[in-house]
């Protein structure tokens, strides 16, 4: 009995590290539903919370600034440049019926 129960833990907490990433949403999908946007800074932004979407943009803005940070050290100038920078490209870029951050600081459909 005890070994059946131990195959069942094992069995649960492997299904669960195989699906959660299926549960988990995109960026595009996040953006298409309207949940993150650009922001002036060159960062996303969550315009709708929830736990999945706070996680997505924790994830990709570390990953953001980590390579703002190289790009920065490499043209010797200082991040707050390359986000800015980054960050109008981004918005430009953006496609229609998308989030974007205005200079007021409010999210406004592109």
């Amino acid at each position: 009995m005890k070994q059946i129960k131990t195959i069942l833990t094992f069995a649960t907490l492997l299904l669960s590290l195989v699906f959660t990433p299926a549960w988990a949403i995109s960026l595009d999908d996040a953006k298409q539903q309207g949940m993150v946007g650009e922001q002036l800074n060159g960062y996303l932004g969550v315009v709708k919370s929830s736990s999945d979407v706070n996680a997505l943009v924790k994830n990709i803005n570390n990953k953001r600034r980590e390579a703002y940070a190289r790009k920065a050290r490499k043209a010797g100038v200082d991040i707050n440049i390359i986000e800015l920078r980054v960050g109008e490209r981004l918005i430009q870029r953006a496609p229609a019926g998308q989030y974007i951050q205005t200079p007021n600081g409010q999210w406004s459909k592109k």
